[in-house]
């Protein structure tokens, strides 16, 4: 073998962890960036204009998860790539059986409906979670900031949704029924009596209720995350299952990190598998245990496992 032989010899397995995708093209790779949240500055989006233009093709590609992928990439500019995104402060995303970079919608930064700061979670896992080594397949996470859940939550991994939950000052209540028109879920009704009635079955944590009160009758008494496990797209895909409610913003490290070690040690053994499929397999209680050791205020008494989307209906 020539020492040039030697010198562009690449392992693509190794390459694709570190998100370096082999093309069509020979010698050519897509290179995925690591944008968790999907935010990204305006000065680094231009260092990364700059790249594309200079070591890329015509366009760059914006994925699903939010993240931004550099076309046709010759392996010969990787070093040169990167070192350029550096100046920028851009780096790569991962892939293969890895905590992935996580997606999140605007939170209540901006967004009037959102409920939770998604931004800044999403930056903290990605911060001390990201590119932790499953063993077993790829980790998605997902931030949403209010029920609406742009960010399709419960088809990742691990989802999280915004929530509030309301309680009603009767005293302070001047029966305008605002609440009751905006509450989509029927939660809130006028009585006969000219009463509030509320339904909490059908309460879905949106606190349209709180928003709308003029005189702040309705208040938030708890606030935080729904919790959804055992999503994923793909070929057979999953609905992730309730398993915790009003997770606060600042134990969601924690309850990922606690999640994460349940499905290394269950699916020890099993290949290339899902949590999802790890929870059907050993059922949602097994998961919920472990959950309650650390979380016993905010997981739920029972759930169901991951269900599946019939993606053929109608073949």
């Amino acid at each position: 073998m020539s020492e040039d032989v030697k010198k562009t010899s690449i392992d693509f397995n190794n390459l694709k962890a570190g998100g370096f995708i082999k093309e069509r093209g020979k010698d050519l790779f897509t290179v995925r960036l690591r944008v968790p949240g999907g935010r990204m500055p305006v000065s680094r989006l231009k260092k990364i204009a700059e790249v594309a233009e200079k070591y890329g093709g015509e366009f760059v590609h914006l994925s699903v998860r939010q993240s931004i992928e550099l076309i046709n990439i010759n392996f010969k500019s990787f070093d040169a790539v990167v070192a350029e995104l550096g100046e920028g402060d851009q780096k790569v995303a991962s892939c293969g059986a890895r905590v992935r970079v996580p997606t999140a919608c605007g939170g209540c930064e901006y967004n009037p409906n959102g409920l939770v700061d998604t931004q800044r979670s999403a930056l903290e896992v990605d911060r001390k979670l990201f590119g932790t080594e499953t063993g077993h397949h790829k980790f998605k996470v997902g931030f949403a900031g209010c029920p609406f859940d742009c960010p399709k939550s419960a088809t990742n991994d691990v989802g999280f949704q915004g929530a509030i939950w309301p309680e009603l000052d009767g005293d302070a209540c001047i029966s305008c029924g605002l609440c009751a028109k905006s509450c989509t879920e029927g939660a809130i009704k006028m009585g006969e009596d000219g009463k509030l009635v509320f339904s909490p079955d059908n309460c879905n944590y949106c606190g349209d209720c709180v928003k709308v009160c003029p005189s702040e009758a309705w208040k938030t008494v708890k606030k935080g995350y729904t919790v959804r496990i055992g999503g994923k797209w793909g070929r057979h895909p999953l609905v992730g299952t309730l398993f915790a409610t009003f997770l606060p913003e600042e134990r969601v490290v924690d309850f990922i990190a606690c999640v994460l070690a349940w499905y290394k040690e269950k699916a020890e053994g099993a290949g290339r598998v899902r949590i999802g499929d790890i929870i059907i397999k050993e059922g949602p209680d097994s998961l919920l245990s472990r959950l309650r050791g650390g979380f016993p205020e905010y997981v739920v008494g029972k759930t169901i496992p991951p269900q599946v989307i019939a993606t053929q209906v109608g073949k």
